[in-house]
Protein backbone atom coordinates (compact mmCIF):
# COMPACT_ATOMS: atom_id res chain seq x y z
CA UNK A 1 0.00 0.00 0.00
CA UNK A 2 1.30 3.37 -0.63
CA UNK A 3 2.68 6.00 2.01
CA UNK A 4 1.10 9.10 2.78
CA UNK A 5 2.59 12.32 2.26
CA UNK A 6 1.71 15.29 4.50
CA UNK A 7 3.98 17.99 2.38
CA UNK A 8 4.25 20.34 5.63
CA UNK A 9 7.98 20.50 6.44
CA UNK A 10 6.78 20.88 10.20
CA UNK A 11 4.48 17.93 10.14
CA UNK A 12 7.95 15.49 8.71
CA UNK A 13 10.14 17.18 11.76
CA UNK A 14 10.95 14.33 13.76
CA UNK A 15 10.25 15.13 18.33
CA UNK A 16 11.48 12.92 20.73
CA UNK A 17 8.83 12.25 23.72
CA UNK A 18 11.28 11.96 26.39
CA UNK A 19 12.13 15.59 25.62
CA UNK A 20 8.60 16.62 25.64
CA UNK A 21 7.42 14.93 28.84
CA UNK A 22 9.58 16.00 31.60
CA UNK A 23 8.55 19.34 30.63
CA UNK A 24 5.19 18.70 32.25
CA UNK A 25 6.20 19.83 35.83
CA UNK A 26 4.94 22.18 37.71
CA UNK A 27 5.66 26.14 37.22
CA UNK A 28 7.48 25.08 34.43
CA UNK A 29 8.44 26.54 31.20
CA UNK A 30 5.45 26.41 28.49
CA UNK A 31 4.90 23.11 27.07
CA UNK A 32 5.88 23.01 22.93
CA UNK A 33 4.47 22.64 19.81
CA UNK A 34 3.74 19.00 19.16
CA UNK A 35 2.69 18.91 15.53
CA UNK A 36 4.01 15.40 14.48
CA UNK A 37 1.24 12.92 12.93
CA UNK A 38 1.39 9.46 14.16
CA UNK A 39 3.05 6.88 11.84
CA UNK A 40 1.33 3.89 9.90
CA UNK A 41 1.07 0.67 10.50
CA UNK A 42 3.52 0.73 13.98
CA UNK A 43 0.85 -1.00 16.09
CA UNK A 44 0.67 -0.26 19.63
CA UNK A 45 3.28 1.86 21.62
CA UNK A 46 4.54 0.53 24.33
CA UNK A 47 4.59 2.15 27.72
CA UNK A 48 8.20 3.18 27.49
CA UNK A 49 7.43 5.30 23.79
CA UNK A 50 4.54 6.58 25.68
CA UNK A 51 6.65 8.20 28.92
CA UNK A 52 3.76 8.99 30.66
CA UNK A 53 4.58 11.11 34.00
CA UNK A 54 1.98 12.39 36.07
CA UNK A 55 1.57 14.73 38.38
CA UNK A 56 1.36 14.13 42.43
CA UNK A 57 -0.07 17.69 42.92
CA UNK A 58 -3.04 19.09 40.95
CA UNK A 59 -2.02 22.00 38.21
CA UNK A 60 -3.75 24.78 36.05
CA UNK A 61 -1.54 27.13 34.14
CA UNK A 62 -1.97 28.96 30.88
CA UNK A 63 0.36 31.37 28.79
CA UNK A 64 0.69 33.29 25.74
CA UNK A 65 4.27 32.78 23.78
CA UNK A 66 6.48 35.64 22.19
CA UNK A 67 4.91 34.74 18.61
CA UNK A 68 1.46 34.96 19.99
CA UNK A 69 0.76 31.30 20.20
CA UNK A 70 -1.44 30.45 23.34
CA UNK A 71 -0.46 27.09 25.47
CA UNK A 72 -2.03 25.56 28.54
CA UNK A 73 -1.59 22.92 31.00
CA UNK A 74 -3.57 20.77 33.75
CA UNK A 75 -3.55 17.55 35.81
CA UNK A 76 -6.47 16.01 38.62
CA UNK A 77 -7.13 13.39 40.51
CA UNK A 78 -10.84 12.21 40.61
CA UNK A 79 -12.71 10.09 42.74
CA UNK A 80 -15.95 8.20 42.59
CA UNK A 81 -18.09 5.24 43.87
CA UNK A 82 -16.01 1.37 44.73
CA UNK A 83 -12.64 3.27 45.11
CA UNK A 84 -12.63 4.50 41.52
CA UNK A 85 -9.78 6.67 41.13
CA UNK A 86 -8.87 8.56 37.67
CA UNK A 87 -5.22 11.04 37.67
CA UNK A 88 -5.23 12.80 34.65
CA UNK A 89 -3.21 15.95 33.03
CA UNK A 90 -3.58 17.30 29.68
CA UNK A 91 -1.44 20.23 27.84
CA UNK A 92 -2.05 21.97 24.56
CA UNK A 93 -2.05 24.73 22.53
CA UNK A 94 -2.71 26.78 19.38
CA UNK A 95 -0.96 29.52 17.24
CA UNK A 96 -1.82 33.09 17.35
CA UNK A 97 -4.63 32.40 14.01
CA UNK A 98 -5.78 29.56 15.30
CA UNK A 99 -4.49 27.31 12.02
CA UNK A 100 -1.96 24.99 14.52
CA UNK A 101 -3.49 23.41 17.39
CA UNK A 102 -2.18 20.47 19.00
CA UNK A 103 -3.32 18.77 22.57
CA UNK A 104 -2.17 15.58 24.45
CA UNK A 105 -4.10 13.98 27.52
CA UNK A 106 -2.71 11.12 29.75
CA UNK A 107 -3.98 9.21 32.53
CA UNK A 108 -4.21 5.78 34.46
CA UNK A 109 -7.33 4.76 36.52
CA UNK A 110 -8.20 1.96 39.06
CA UNK A 111 -10.86 0.45 41.57
CA UNK A 112 -11.46 -1.86 44.10
CA UNK A 113 -12.15 -4.76 41.75
CA UNK A 114 -8.62 -4.58 41.14
CA UNK A 115 -9.25 -2.71 37.84
CA UNK A 116 -6.22 -0.31 36.11
CA UNK A 117 -5.75 1.40 32.88
CA UNK A 118 -3.15 3.76 31.70
CA UNK A 119 -3.78 5.87 28.35
CA UNK A 120 -2.92 8.94 26.66
CA UNK A 121 -4.69 10.71 23.64
CA UNK A 122 -2.89 13.45 21.41
CA UNK A 123 -4.25 15.62 17.98
CA UNK A 124 -3.32 18.19 16.35
CA UNK A 125 -3.33 19.70 12.87
CA UNK A 126 -1.00 22.34 10.73
CA UNK A 127 -1.34 25.25 8.94
CA UNK A 128 -1.67 23.20 5.91
CA UNK A 129 -4.65 21.55 6.59
CA UNK A 130 -3.24 17.59 8.02
CA UNK A 131 -5.03 16.78 10.88
CA UNK A 132 -4.17 13.70 12.78
CA UNK A 133 -5.91 11.52 16.23
CA UNK A 134 -4.14 8.69 18.27
CA UNK A 135 -4.86 7.07 21.36
CA UNK A 136 -3.40 4.12 23.05
CA UNK A 137 -4.95 2.13 26.32
CA UNK A 138 -4.11 -0.94 28.21
CA UNK A 139 -5.94 -2.43 31.35
CA UNK A 140 -5.64 -5.13 33.83
CA UNK A 141 -8.83 -6.55 35.29
CA UNK A 142 -10.20 -9.93 36.86
CA UNK A 143 -12.02 -11.92 34.23
CA UNK A 144 -15.65 -12.36 35.98
CA UNK A 145 -16.18 -15.53 34.94
CA UNK A 146 -12.50 -17.99 35.09
CA UNK A 147 -11.07 -15.46 37.61
CA UNK A 148 -7.98 -14.90 35.76
CA UNK A 149 -5.84 -11.88 35.42
CA UNK A 150 -6.31 -10.49 32.13
CA UNK A 151 -4.15 -7.51 30.17
CA UNK A 152 -5.30 -5.78 26.81
CA UNK A 153 -4.05 -3.14 25.37
CA UNK A 154 -5.16 -1.17 22.17
CA UNK A 155 -4.17 1.43 19.99
CA UNK A 156 -6.45 3.40 17.52
CA UNK A 157 -4.83 6.76 15.10
CA UNK A 158 -6.17 8.34 11.92
CA UNK A 159 -4.86 11.08 9.74
CA UNK A 160 -5.64 13.29 7.06
CA UNK A 161 -3.76 15.29 4.46
CA UNK A 162 -5.10 18.71 4.02
CA UNK A 163 -3.36 19.00 0.61
CA UNK A 164 -5.22 16.42 -1.09
CA UNK A 165 -7.56 13.73 -0.98
CA UNK A 166 -5.24 11.52 1.27
CA UNK A 167 -5.82 9.79 4.82
CA UNK A 168 -5.76 6.65 6.76
CA UNK A 169 -7.05 5.18 9.97
CA UNK A 170 -6.24 2.27 12.17
CA UNK A 171 -7.67 0.31 15.29
CA UNK A 172 -4.83 -2.61 17.21
CA UNK A 173 -5.72 -4.53 19.86
CA UNK A 174 -4.03 -7.49 21.81
CA UNK A 175 -5.81 -9.64 24.68
CA UNK A 176 -3.98 -11.78 26.94
CA UNK A 177 -4.66 -13.82 30.01
CA UNK A 178 -2.65 -15.92 32.64
CA UNK A 179 -2.85 -19.08 31.08
CA UNK A 180 -1.62 -18.19 27.42
CA UNK A 181 -5.14 -17.42 25.56
CA UNK A 182 -4.04 -14.50 23.62
CA UNK A 183 -6.17 -12.19 20.84
CA UNK A 184 -4.59 -10.06 18.15
CA UNK A 185 -6.20 -8.07 15.26
CA UNK A 186 -6.11 -4.60 13.41
CA UNK A 187 -8.43 -2.96 11.11
CA UNK A 188 -6.81 -0.28 8.88
CA UNK A 189 -8.18 2.00 6.20
CA UNK A 190 -6.93 4.41 3.89
CA UNK A 191 -7.00 6.20 0.80
CA UNK A 192 -4.56 8.52 -1.38
CA UNK A 193 -6.50 10.43 -4.27
CA UNK A 194 -8.70 8.28 -6.39
CA UNK A 195 -7.25 4.85 -4.50
CA UNK A 196 -8.76 3.36 -1.59
CA UNK A 197 -7.62 -0.05 0.23
CA UNK A 198 -8.92 -2.06 3.53
CA UNK A 199 -7.04 -4.40 5.87
CA UNK A 200 -7.82 -6.52 8.57
CA UNK A 201 -6.60 -9.29 10.21
CA UNK A 202 -6.55 -11.82 13.29
CA UNK A 203 -4.92 -14.24 15.59
CA UNK A 204 -6.06 -16.47 18.36
CA UNK A 205 -4.51 -18.74 20.67
CA UNK A 206 -6.37 -20.78 23.27
CA UNK A 207 -3.04 -21.24 25.23
CA UNK A 208 -4.12 -25.41 24.77
CA UNK A 209 -2.70 -25.35 21.41
CA UNK A 210 -5.08 -24.49 19.06
CA UNK A 211 -4.30 -21.28 16.72
CA UNK A 212 -6.83 -19.34 14.33
CA UNK A 213 -4.55 -16.81 11.90
CA UNK A 214 -6.63 -15.07 9.09
CA UNK A 215 -5.71 -11.77 6.87
CA UNK A 216 -8.04 -9.83 4.45
CA UNK A 217 -7.15 -7.58 2.21
CA UNK A 218 -8.87 -5.33 -0.58
CA UNK A 219 -8.61 -2.20 -2.50
CA UNK A 220 -10.39 -0.44 -5.19
CA UNK A 221 -9.82 2.68 -7.44
CA UNK A 222 -12.61 5.22 -8.50
CA UNK A 223 -12.73 3.72 -11.79
CA UNK A 224 -14.20 0.49 -10.58
CA UNK A 225 -11.09 -1.72 -10.52
CA UNK A 226 -10.80 -3.75 -7.29
CA UNK A 227 -8.56 -6.63 -6.41
CA UNK A 228 -8.05 -8.46 -3.24
CA UNK A 229 -6.21 -10.80 -1.02
CA UNK A 230 -7.75 -13.45 1.81
CA UNK A 231 -5.84 -16.45 3.86
CA UNK A 232 -7.38 -18.37 7.16
CA UNK A 233 -5.15 -21.26 8.63
CA UNK A 234 -6.52 -23.05 11.88
CA UNK A 235 -4.21 -25.94 13.34
CA UNK A 236 -4.29 -28.03 16.54
CA UNK A 237 -1.53 -30.93 17.23
CA UNK A 238 -0.49 -30.65 13.63
CA UNK A 239 -3.34 -31.26 11.93
CA UNK A 240 -5.29 -28.48 10.79
CA UNK A 241 -5.96 -26.69 6.95
CA UNK A 242 -5.44 -23.81 5.28
CA UNK A 243 -7.51 -22.02 2.48
CA UNK A 244 -7.34 -18.38 0.40
CA UNK A 245 -8.58 -16.41 -2.30
CA UNK A 246 -6.60 -14.15 -4.55
CA UNK A 247 -9.50 -12.08 -6.81
CA UNK A 248 -9.70 -9.06 -8.81
CA UNK A 249 -12.42 -7.21 -10.60
CA UNK A 250 -12.17 -4.87 -14.02
CA UNK A 251 -13.89 -1.49 -14.40
CA UNK A 252 -16.53 -3.45 -16.72
CA UNK A 253 -17.19 -6.20 -14.18
CA UNK A 254 -15.02 -8.44 -15.39
CA UNK A 255 -14.14 -10.81 -12.12
CA UNK A 256 -11.08 -13.26 -12.24
CA UNK A 257 -10.27 -15.39 -8.70
CA UNK A 258 -8.23 -18.18 -7.54
CA UNK A 259 -8.98 -20.33 -4.35
CA UNK A 260 -6.40 -23.06 -3.11
CA UNK A 261 -6.58 -24.66 0.28
CA UNK A 262 -4.35 -27.12 2.21
CA UNK A 263 -5.77 -30.18 4.60
CA UNK A 264 -2.90 -31.11 6.54
CA UNK A 265 -3.23 -34.68 8.37
CA UNK A 266 -0.27 -34.69 10.62
CA UNK A 267 1.27 -37.70 9.50
CA UNK A 268 3.68 -35.77 6.80
CA UNK A 269 0.66 -36.01 4.44
CA UNK A 270 -0.83 -32.68 3.09
CA UNK A 271 -3.61 -32.30 0.17
CA UNK A 272 -3.68 -29.21 -1.59
CA UNK A 273 -6.26 -28.41 -3.99
CA UNK A 274 -7.19 -25.28 -5.74
CA UNK A 275 -9.27 -23.70 -8.98
CA UNK A 276 -9.09 -20.49 -11.18
CA UNK A 277 -11.79 -18.71 -12.89
CA UNK A 278 -9.30 -19.50 -15.81
CA UNK A 279 -9.68 -22.74 -16.13
CA UNK A 280 -6.60 -24.06 -13.84
CA UNK A 281 -7.34 -26.24 -11.04
CA UNK A 282 -5.18 -29.21 -9.42
CA UNK A 283 -5.82 -31.86 -6.56
CA UNK A 284 -3.12 -34.09 -4.96
CA UNK A 285 -1.24 -35.27 -2.40
CA UNK A 286 2.21 -34.81 -0.70
CA UNK A 287 4.75 -35.39 1.37
CA UNK A 288 5.17 -32.01 3.33
CA UNK A 289 6.50 -30.80 6.72
CA UNK A 290 3.87 -28.64 8.27
CA UNK A 291 4.98 -25.78 10.07
CA UNK A 292 2.77 -23.26 11.93
CA UNK A 293 3.12 -21.15 15.38
CA UNK A 294 0.65 -22.66 17.99
CA UNK A 295 1.84 -20.03 20.80
CA UNK A 296 2.29 -16.15 20.08
CA UNK A 297 5.89 -15.19 19.76
CA UNK A 298 4.82 -12.19 22.30
CA UNK A 299 2.41 -13.42 24.94
CA UNK A 300 1.55 -13.16 28.80
CA UNK A 301 4.90 -13.17 30.36
CA UNK A 302 5.98 -10.36 27.78
CA UNK A 303 3.50 -8.18 28.34
CA UNK A 304 3.44 -8.47 31.97
CA UNK A 305 7.06 -7.93 32.08
CA UNK A 306 6.25 -5.08 29.90
CA UNK A 307 3.78 -3.01 31.73
CA UNK A 308 4.97 -2.25 34.61
CA UNK A 309 3.81 0.89 34.82
CA UNK A 310 0.13 -0.34 34.50
CA UNK A 311 0.95 -2.67 37.14
CA UNK A 312 2.34 -0.14 39.69
CA UNK A 313 -0.87 1.91 39.48
CA UNK A 314 -1.79 2.03 43.20
CA UNK A 315 -5.91 2.37 43.83
CA UNK A 316 -7.48 3.90 46.46
CA UNK A 317 -6.82 1.93 49.90
CA UNK A 318 -10.40 -0.16 50.57
CA UNK A 319 -11.30 0.90 54.30
CA UNK A 320 -11.98 -2.59 56.49
CA UNK A 321 -15.46 -4.48 55.30
CA UNK A 322 -16.25 -2.50 52.58
CA UNK A 323 -16.37 -4.15 49.24
CA UNK A 324 -16.74 -3.51 45.68
CA UNK A 325 -20.12 -3.85 43.57
CA UNK A 326 -19.75 -5.60 40.86
CA UNK A 327 -22.16 -5.51 37.99
CA UNK A 328 -21.46 -9.17 36.30
CA UNK A 329 -24.02 -7.98 33.54
CA UNK A 330 -21.58 -5.42 32.12
CA UNK A 331 -19.30 -6.87 29.35
CA UNK A 332 -15.48 -6.39 30.10
CA UNK A 333 -13.58 -3.80 28.69
CA UNK A 334 -12.57 -4.10 25.24
CA UNK A 335 -11.09 -1.45 22.35
CA UNK A 336 -13.50 0.98 21.49
CA UNK A 337 -15.71 -0.40 18.11
CA UNK A 338 -16.79 2.94 16.63
CA UNK A 339 -14.87 4.17 14.35
CA UNK A 340 -13.46 8.34 14.83
CA UNK A 341 -15.62 10.42 13.19
CA UNK A 342 -14.34 11.79 9.74
CA UNK A 343 -13.39 8.85 7.92
CA UNK A 344 -15.31 6.51 5.74
CA UNK A 345 -16.59 3.64 6.99
CA UNK A 346 -15.11 0.07 5.31
CA UNK A 347 -17.65 -1.27 2.73
CA UNK A 348 -20.13 -3.41 3.83
CA UNK A 349 -18.88 -7.36 3.48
Amino acid sequence: MPSLPFPSPRSRRQSKQQNFYPRCTPRGPAPQSRDTPPKRDTGIASEKEWGINLLDEAVKESGTNEDGSTWYRESGDDRGDNGYRCRWARMGGQSHDGTTEWKETWWEKSDWTGYKELGAEKSGKNGEGDSWWEKWKEVLYQDEWSNLARIERSAEKQAKSGAENAGWYEKWWEKYDAKGWTEKGAHKYGRLNEQSWWERWGEHYDGRGFVLKWTDKWAETDLGTKWGDKWEEKFFAGIGSRQGETWHVSPGGDRWSRTWGEEHFGNGKVHKYGKSTTGESWDLVVDEETYYEAEPHYGWADVVGDSTQLLSIQPVERPPGVYPTIDFSASSPSPPSDDPPGMPPPPLE
